[in-house]
């Protein structure tokens, strides 16, 4: 298991839009990845609904777990995907 902390930059958080491009972008890896907020719950990035109940605002901490498959890999592709969109 690889794991990476992220706080989310984006003024309006993991909105709608955001949580549906993690969505499709996590579906493409082969690795099962889990978005938990600190303080809070988790989620599994593959689904949308359960990513916004997540309710994760700017400024809010995430820990970013992805498990299986090309784990070194699938860390690069989702941090970089975080730092672009989040």
């Amino acid at each position: 298991m690889k794991q990476f902390q992220y706080v989310i930059t984006d003024p309006i958080g993991l909105h709608a839009r955001a949580a549906g491009l993690l969505v499709k972008a996590a579906k493409t890896l082969d690795s099962t990845i889990i978005i938990e907020k600190l303080g809070g719950g988790s989620a599994g990035a593959s689904k949308l609904m359960a990513l916004m109940a997540l309710g994760v605002k700017n400024g809010d901490t995430v820990i970013v777990r992805i498990e299986g498959g090309d784990e070194c890999s699938n860390l690069a592709t989702i941090e970089q995907f975080f730092q672009q969109n989040l």
